[in-house]
């Protein structure tokens, strides 16, 4: 999943989705019943299980919103990487609480990963990873807002992707053509086009000195101009078919 809904809200929702499933999971089928626990003890470890479930939930998405608001993108990698953090604090936070005195639980570390941690995430990932693409689609595309940020703290352009027009490579620094209402305006910001290109995978190259995006693209002036919204900018033939392909 390329894209991340940063709303804690919403992923508390999740946790709490996910907190109700690992109390079903853990009271209904019991995995690790040995005949000996009785319903007290069950109720006890149900409970236990999905609290726990739902505050590391909740503090993965404290985290992801962290991490996305200082990167400013989201990718595949992160997103697996969210997943193993989730289970990897679940397994150690209940391992915890299954040894301490309220249940005094007898299987070892790896044993407890073994027979009680796989089974359940086994089950839980895949229903973890579909409430989560769910959970993007709740952004409103107007409001999808992206952050632009350069070497030093004070460059920093928080605007709508839909607003953005262009970026252009000036020596050291990239000058960001972005639309504030009928108006044009622009920023500059330390820091380099392939940066840039790298965080906004939606912006296309046309020259080894311009990025656009396409969403502004209007119109072919000639075969090496294109007219964007209130600017126009060189294309470069080594380019000039990914345009084309629009």
């Amino acid at each position: 999943m390329k894209k991340l809904n940063p709303s804690i809200k919403h992923h508390l929702l999740i946790g709490i989705f996910i907190s109700t499933w690992l109390f079903v999971f853990a009271f209904f089928i019991r995995p690790f019943d040995d005949g000996t626990v009785s319903f007290k003890v069950w109720v006890i470890i149900s409970i236990g299980f999905s609290v726990i479930a739902f505050f590391c939930y909740a503090l993965l998405s404290v985290i992801q919103k962290s991490i996305y608001q200082k990167l400013s993108k989201w990718n595949i990698g992160f997103e697996i990487a969210s997943l193993f953090f989730f289970q990897l604090l679940f397994w150690v936070s209940t391992y915890c609480f299954y040894k301490s005195p309220v249940l005094h639980g007898g299987y070892d570390f790896f044993k407890f990963f073994k027979m009680i941690i796989l089974k359940s995430a086994l089950i839980s990932t895949p229903i973890i990873i579909l409430a989560r693409i769910y959970v993007v689609s709740l952004i409103p595309a107007e409001d999808d807002i992206i952050i632009i940020r350069g070497e030093n703290k004070l460059d920093i352009l928080k605007i709508k992707k839909g607003d953005l027009i262009c970026v252009s490579n000036s020596q050291n620094y990239v000058e960001i053509f972005f639309t504030d209402g009928s108006q044009m305006k622009k920023k500059l910001i330390r820091s380099t086009l392939k940066k840039v290109q790298n965080d906004f995978d939606f912006l296309i190259q046309v020259h080894r000195s311009h990025l656009i995006n396409p969403s502004h693209f209007k119109a072919w002036k000639n075969q090496d101009t294109i007219s964007l919204t209130q600017i126009e900018l060189p294309v470069s033939k080594n380019y000039r078919k990914d345009l084309l392909a629009l």
